[in-house]
């Protein structure tokens, strides 16, 4: 047993034994011990992105802390599950940091896991090579990931298909790509139905759009008049021909998206790149969906951003053989 190892054990020993209340109350003395530059730079990052719950203790909304204690104390055994089922040292030493800013808001170690050698999604230790891939870029935003793709392995792709569901960002997406052939837009949300769902968009930045799902019997005129409806795919049913990679980052549709594309990840064994951050319970969620469907992979995780809080985390469920 290596250090890690032992802290991370030592970590859900802690947790499954303190029972919620106590945990919550142990997280809340954790963020207050905090420097308050930091407990500030967390709480405002919060009200741009709230996918984690808010902090405000003025109008006693703690749901950032109690989502924390709820959701560890809940899942001790998925998360020792992962741990197993991690393939290097570098995987499980993020884990324990993710887990450990959780509960003790530990920075030192979550920024020792920070990644700057390769581009975001392309882990060339990981995946040294891609020939003749169709890669599936869901989330496309500006196209920034398909040129990460491109530059970073310099060879000859089949295809690429890029999903975004706002209009003014696949027009920039098709501009900046525009040099480049095989590589096919698609103006919709890839979920696990074909239709319509509608966008909520980010008052901070475009990029934090995301869709949501009203049923519009019950939804009123006004509500729905501020939104902007969007076709909505499958991956199963959109692309017919085997697909070999799949990058996922759309705001927390990733699980709805994965099971929309159960097929292609049963028969294809695609590469998988998918961001496991945007909710707690998607950091065991997500990896085991996969382990479910197609036995024939084996994970990673990396961080590509995260200095003081963990977002940009990535999971690499890449094929065995």
């Amino acid at each position: 047993m290596n250090e890690v190892d032992f802290k991370f054990n030592e970590l859900i020993s802690f947790i499954e034994k303190t029972d919620y209340d106590a945990l919550l109350e142990h997280i809340l003395r954790q963020y207050i011990s905090l420097p308050l530059n930091l407990q500030i730079s967390l709480k405002r990052y919060l009200d741009k992105y709230p996918f984690w719950g808010r902090i405000d203790f003025a109008h006693n909304q703690i749901d950032f802390f109690e989502r924390k204690a709820k959701d560890t104390h809940s899942h001790c055994k998925e998360l020792k599950w992962l741990y197993e089922n991690l393939e290097d040292y570098s995987s499980k030493l993020l884990l324990f940091s993710i887990l450990n800013n959780w509960i003790n808001f530990d920075i030192q170690t979550l920024k020792r896991t920070s990644e700057n050698r390769f581009k975001h999604y392309f882990n060339l230790d990981l995946i040294p090579k891609a020939n003749d891939e169709v890669f599936v870029d869901v989330g496309s935003y500006y196209g920034e990931t398909t040129l990460d793709f491109i530059n970073s392995y310099s060879t000859t792709y089949k295809r690429i298909y890029c999903y975004e569901i706002t209009p003014q960002i696949i027009e920039v997406s098709k501009n900046n790509l525009k040099e480049y052939e095989n590589i096919i837009f698609k103006e919709m949300a890839v979920k696990n139905k074909n239709g319509y769902t509608f966008i909520q968009e980010n008052q901070i930045s475009s990029s934090a759009n995301q869709t949501i799902n009203l049923n519009a019997k019950n939804a009123n005129f006004q509500e729905i008049s501020t939104l902007t409806k969007v076709k909505c795919t499958t991956l199963d049913r959109d692309i017919e021909e085997k697909i070999t990679m799949i990058k996922m980052d759309i705001e927390g549709d990733e699980i709805e998206a994965l099971k929309g594309a159960k097929n292609h990840i049963k028969n294809d064994t695609p590469k998988l790149l998918i961001s496991v951050y945007h909710d707690n319970n998607h950091l065991w969620q997500i990896p085991k969906y996969i382990h479910k469907l197609n036995k024939n992979y084996k994970f990673y995780l990396r961080n590509y951003n995260g200095n003081y809080y963990p977002t940009e985390i990535v999971l690499f469920a890449l094929p065995k053989c």
